[in-house]
């Protein structure tokens, strides 16, 4: 009895997490798109980026992506009230992040790469000033209505000001994995490793 509340407690928490980190939600609807829209366009964003956040949002599959970032930091960022003067670049970042974690935990997104840059890039072609980067990243968002969420928040615009003045210029494009590890691969395997664990070792030997 004891041996099949574990495995049955095993698979409801994996229940949870697989609901809570899938998109079940599907593609976003032309009303939600309509929405997102209309709020860009009351924030004074330019016809451009409208252009391209619509198409972003047109060409929703439902399913989960990376944003693939690279970063060029700025040595020298302007004072800003939150950092004050003479803030290296990473305090400026770090505060934009202190923002986006939180908002991203809530909407099972998470970062899933940093790192430091370790020379210039290797093949380059048709764009001219992006030889040299700081940092790279990778952000994996259960959809795109989560990540719009995410920036469409007034409150995101106050932050986002901080994360653009420590930095020289930046990419951000988002990619839809076609190879990919997914987490709710790998929590499967851990939570089947440690209730088999748990049967093998402890639940046997008391019976």
């Amino acid at each position: 009895m004891a041996r099949r509340a574990t495995w049955i407690g095993f698979a409801l928490v994996y229940a949870c997490f697989f609901v809570w980190y899938t998109n079940l939600s599907g593609p976003m609807t032309d009303t939600e798109i309509d929405a997102v829209l209309d709020r860009a366009r009351t924030a004074g964003r330019p016809p451009a980026a409208l252009r391209t956040l619509e198409t972003f949002m047109r060409s929703d599959t439902g399913d989960d992506f990376v944003m693939v970032n690279l970063l060029e930091l700025n040595r020298s960022p302007p004072e800003l009230p939150a950092t004050g003067p003479n803030a290296p670049p990473m305090a400026l970042i770090d505060h934009y992040m202190e923002h986006m974690y939180a908002e991203q935990l809530k909407r099972a997104s998470h970062p899933i790469f940093f790192g430091t840059v370790i020379g210039n890039a290797m093949d380059l072609s048709g764009i001219s000033g992006a030889e040299s980067w700081t940092q790279s990243g990778l952000f994996r968002y259960r959809s795109r209505r989560d990540v719009l969420a995410i920036a469409t928040d007034p409150a995101f615009d106050e932050r986002h000001e901080y994360k653009m003045a420590a930095l020289m210029k930046t990419i951000a494009v988002p990619v839809e994995p076609t190879v990919f590890v997914d987490m709710r691969l790998f929590v499967a395997l851990l939570l089947f490793s440690i209730a088999a664990l748990l049967d093998i070792v402890v639940l046997r030997r008391r019976s």
